[in-house]
């Protein structure tokens, strides 16, 4: 199924004494880029949420907002710098000492100074928080990823609208080319028989300019590779893998066609039908853009 680049997915949920809030956003992109926002003490997920969304996603620039709160601290430790308080105390008994002051240096005052204390946790379980996280991430990831099969069957729908309209065009051309030839052979002879009044010419002369002109203004080659590639397009739309890079080359080589079908035509209601054909060309490439 086709896809898009462009996708959302948010969830939140308690797993695990954590309150777990997960979102992922992506806009288009060359190849595949990411990044994220995580909380902090809990960056060592970073690299695994990389892994697993790249596991299901191959192109596009990725952002994640990842917001871990834990609702039950355990076997955590409040830890006093002795050293510390003791050269606070000291400095404080001076300035009383030094300026006359009535206060008396107290536990209140000491406890002001937020240095003295440190906060120690036992350290959590990666693999277990690991695992919570990417339960909350699962859905919003499938969120996402619907969001972009939407869009995708979107795209196809008007690619292939698109190439209808081109293959419409080219039935067209095909049907005048020869229509081009037979022209030239008449205006040719109606060219020599102004020129040559009653005398008898060289028919075979004749043939033989028609023959090269022919030859000159052919796009048979060109048509069939331009319904070639639209038949290859056909089946990349449909395709379960990611398509993208394949028809932005496709695409190129299209136009590559209708260029050569433009240089070669000699019909002016041709030349209008090749613009017309590298416009529509244009917008599938600009529709190209969007799929991953």
């Amino acid at each position: 199924m086709l896809r898009s680049m462009t996708g959302y997915g948010r969830n939140e949920s308690t797993v695990g004494g954590h309150h777990i809030t997960f979102e992922i956003k992506a806009v288009n992109h060359k190849y595949f880029e990411f990044s994220s926002r995580v909380t902090r003490g809990y960056l060592f997920l970073e690299e695994k949420l990389k892994s697993y969304i790249q596991s299901q996603i191959s192109r596009g620039k990725v952002d994640v907002f990842l917001q871990i709160e834990t609702l039950e601290e355990s076997d955590v430790q409040v830890l006093v710098n002795h050293s510390l308080a003791s050269g606070y105390v000291t400095a404080l008994k001076e300035l009383k000492e030094h300026y006359v002051l009535p206060d008396e240096v107290s536990l209140s005052l000491l406890s002001r100074y937020s240095d003295i204390f440190s906060v120690h946790k036992a350290p959590e379980n990666e693999e277990a928080i690991w695992e919570a996280v990417r339960q909350v991430a699962e859905p919003a990831i499938r969120s996402f990823i619907h969001m972009r099969e939407i869009e995708g069957a979107r795209l196809r729908e008007d690619i292939l609208t698109k190439a209808s309209k081109i293959i419409s065009i080219v039935d067209q051309i095909e049907t005048i080319t020869p229509e081009t030839v037979n022209d030239y052979r008449e205006r040719l002879r109606a060219k020599i028989e102004e020129f040559l009044g009653d005398n008898r010419f060289d028919e075979q002369r004749v043939l033989t300019e028609v023959a090269i002109f022919a030859d000159k203004v052919a796009v048979d080659e060109e048509t069939v590779r331009l319904r070639s590639h639209f038949k290859q397009l056909e089946i990349l739309v449909d395709s379960n893998e990611p398509v993208g890079r394949k028809i932005d080359f496709l695409v190129q080589e299209m136009n590559r066609e209708a260029n050569t079908i433009g240089s070669k035509s000699v019909n002016s209601k041709i030349a209008y039908m090749v613009v017309d054909i590298k416009s529509e060309i244009e917008k599938i490439r600009e529709q190209v853009q969007n799929i991953e």
